[in-house]
């Protein structure tokens, strides 16, 4: 069954920039798409970025240019570079699975979760 674990998050002020991680056991994440998701407070689940299996990429409009996504299969280890940071990227941001392709950056098309990380964006 395979697992995912986030990291990296905190508190960061406007301009500024975090890495996160998501770091996979009981199996290899190059076998999945991963994407990132966020969730802010009374908002519904967001769908950030994904990473395929062949290494292709997809961003939402709100975070082109800002986010990068990349994956590290020695490492079994995906990350979300997020530079430019703005109080409303303010969330819990959550890592997820699917073995399934094609994807929409939906939540219902993944299957595994994580439990999350915070960001915080405040001066």
């Amino acid at each position: 069954q395979l697992q995912l674990v986030e990291s990296g998050g905190g508190l960061v002020q406007p301009g500024g920039s975090l890495r996160l991680s998501c770091t996979a056991s009981g199996d290899a994440l190059n076998y999945y798409v991963t994407g990132w998701f966020r969730q802010a407070p009374g908002k519904e689940r967001e769908g950030l970025s994904y990473i395929s299996i062949s290494g292709s990429t997809d961003y939402a409009d709100s975070v082109k240019g800002r986010f990068t996504i990349s994956r590290d299969n020695a490492k079994n280890t995906v990350y979300l570079q997020m530079n430019s940071l703005k109080p409303e990227d303010t969330a819990v941001y959550y890592c997820a699975a699917s073995g399934s392709w094609p994807v929409r950056l939906n939540q219902n098309d993944f299957d595994y979760w994580g439990r999350g990380t915070q960001v915080t964006v405040s001066s």
